[in-house]
């Protein structure tokens, strides 16, 4: 079993930047690969990122490429989705997610945060 806390969302003007946590707890969470989804109101909940256990890969969306950068201290047990030049379509409720491989397919993750919201104003 793995449980998963997501910190650090907020309101923050179109531009500007925040970094999220997800702090993972369990026996064997740090084997895990760790995703970042989002779900904006009335909308599906969509990958953002993933990173798989070591750190050494990564995958993103494409909206978000080259604006988000997803990381992971395995000796902290965290994973973090820093966050860049964001805009207002960034707003969303963000979770965390393991799986056990890098997948950016929801119904591959086993487990799931309560996640963190993020507004981006205009």
């Amino acid at each position: 079993q793995v449980q998963l806390v997501e910190s650090g969302g907020g309101l923050v003007q179109a531009g500007g930047s925040l970094r999220l946590s997800c702090a993972a707890s369990g026996r064997t969470s740090r084997n895990y690969a760790m995703g970042w989804f989002r779900q904006a109101p009335g909308k599906e909940r969509e990958f953002v990122a993933a990173i798989n256990w070591s750190g050494g890969s990564t995958y993103y969306a494409d909206s978000v490429k080259g604006r988000f950068t997803i990381s992971r201290d395995n000796a902290k047990n965290t994973v973090y989705l820093q966050m860049n030049s964001l805009k207002p379509e960034d707003t969303a409720v963000y979770y965390c997610a393991a799986a056990r491989m890098l997948v950016a397919r929801r119904n591959e993750y086993d487990y799931w945060g309560q996640g963190t919201q993020v507004t981006v104003s205009s």
